[in-house]
């Protein structure tokens, strides 16, 4: 199982140096896979959680394929409806032939309604847009005479019924953020049996789980996958992979934006589960 890093492109610490010091010690640490988010506008709504400065996804992504070698880069998750399909094709399409194939492109429907506002984009249509917008987005790819999209994975996100019809149609993964391991374990077949009543293969299964790692277990029903101890967390991670995911994409930002000016403490923890992983 192949094991990714959400990087915060955002917050008061965040600059240029930051992120590409973010990929070096990803990518040296031994993970397989480098993400980041999406905003465009940063709308009270959007700052109240990820404050400017939010560098942009694919000229982010773009910066730091050049500071890496082998990581693979992706985005967790591009709002598809903040940009011409054609545009998102064309941007994805080269920076996975910049990067040497290199790109996953995670998407999502968004939430922020004052952006999409402030974008001109109708936010109550978001969910059939994207549908729109990422079949354009696979009818430009299959002309490879203009794109050489060099097969682009998608991962759509979202735990709507919309979304995970959305992953069987578009995904090679489905992208769930941030929940817990029965949620998952509940919510999976779902996936798989739409799959089969589509007559399509069932996408794989590459959720976003949170990275907290605590000195004493935490326990309850609601206790998010990726927070307790860090035998908690491996036991989290053994858990997914016997689900079958293929790839688990670990995010260590917990909700303040303060944590951008001192990201070596999230890097301690990422340090700690890559010190597990390579023990076994």
């Amino acid at each position: 199982m192949r094991l990714g890093v959400n990087v915060p492109n955002f917050g008061p610490g965040t600059d240029p140096g930051v992120l590409r010091q973010w990929a070096l010690t990803v990518e040296g640490l031994g993970f397989d896979l480098l993400m980041v988010s999406d905003h465009v506008v940063i709308t009270p709504d959007v700052a109240a959680q990820y404050p400017a400065p939010f560098y942009e996804p694919f000229t982010t992504l773009a910066w730091l394929a050049g500071a890496t070698s082998t990581i693979t880069l992706g985005t967790t998750v591009v709002i598809v409806p903040y940009r011409h399909p054609l545009l998102t094709a064309r941007m994805a399409a080269n920076l996975n032939d910049l990067s040497g194939g290199r790109l996953v492109l995670g998407v999502g429907v968004g939430w922020a309604r004052k952006e999409f506002e402030a974008l001109g984009v109708a936010y109550e249509r978001r969910g059939r847009l994207t549908d729109e917008h990422l079949a354009a987005i696979l009818a430009a790819w299959a002309d490879e005479r203009d794109y050489r999209s060099g097969g682009v994975p998608i991962w759509v996100g979202g735990g709507s019924d919309a979304a995970l019809r959305r992953a069987v149609r578009f995904g090679q993964a489905w992208h769930p953020l941030r929940n817990t391991v029965p949620w998952l374990r509940e919510t999976w077949p779902r996936v798989t049996a739409l799959a089969e009543e589509q007559g399509r293969p069932a996408p794989a299964l590459a959720p976003r789980i949170v990275l907290r790692i605590t000195r004493e277990p935490v326990t309850g029903p609601d206790r998010l996958a990726g927070e307790g101890t860090i035998g908690q967390v491996m036991e989290d991670l053994q858990q997914l992979r016997l689900l079958g995911a293929e790839t688990v994409v670990l995010d260590p930002f917990l909700g303040d934006p303060e944590e951008t000016l001192h990201p070596e403490s999230a890097w301690e923890h990422l340090a700690a589960v890559a010190a597990r992983r390579s023990a076994k």
